[in-house]
Order: structure tokens, then C-alpha cells, then sequence
């Protein structure tokens, strides 16, 4: 996640540790504007984001 760890992906989308930790196992699944926001961080396409192809 460009050389972040969960604390600084957490803090830079005004999240817990713990939502970021779910995501990663598994867990639980970000919101739609939690994917918008990734999304914009990694500057790519929600489709991109979630691996969808047209």
C-alpha cells in the first residue's frame, strides 16, 4: 500500500486501525465512500480499485 502501514492509511482516511485491519482479512468490506476515497489516495478508477473489467 505505497510503504504504508495500517496506522498511516488509517489516519490519512480519518479511520481506525482496526476498520483497516477487517479489510485486510477480510472481515468487513469498506463503504462506498471509504472506496471513493481509496480510490482517490491511489489515484485510480473504482473499477480499477475492486479489479472489475469491462
Amino acid at each position: 500500500m505505497r510503504g504504508l502501514g495500517q496506522q498511516q492509511l488509517a489516519d490519512l482516511l480519518k479511520i481506525s486501525v482496526k476498520t483497516v485491519s477487517h479489510w485486510e482479512t477480510g472481515y468487513s468490506e469498506p463503504s462506498l465512500s471509504q472506496l471513493i476515497a481509496l480510490a482517490d489516495f491511489f489515484d485510480v478508477t473504482l473499477d480499477d480499485l475492486v479489479g472489475r473489467d469491462i
